[in-house]
């Protein structure tokens, strides 16, 4: 897999994680605001695909994406902020 492409993915990822929290900084304001809270779900339910996209193609990303059963690749691989490595 190119570089690019995991560089890519993990700025999707940096980005939708952006948002969950900015989201999350207005439900503590406005907890009955249902359009933000489906719109966190929704956020949410796109992180999962990304993270299961680029553990897919990179490799795991945190300590509990190592889903191999039988190799640990968590330490196969630059690590997540090895970002030149990345």
């Amino acid at each position: 897999m190119e570089n690019n492409c995991g560089k890519a993915l993990l700025n999707k990822l940096r980005m939708i994680d952006f948002s969950i929290y900015e989201t999350v900084l207005f439900l503590d304001a406005y907890p009955e605001d249902n359009e933000a809270l489906a719109y966190y779900h929704k956020l949410l339910e796109q992180r999962k695909a990304l993270m299961s996209e680029y553990e897919t193609k990179v490799g795991p990303l945190t300590i509990y994406g190592n889903t191999c059963g039988n190799e640990w690749k968590w330490i196969k691989q630059p690590w997540p902020w090895e970002y030149d490595a990345n």
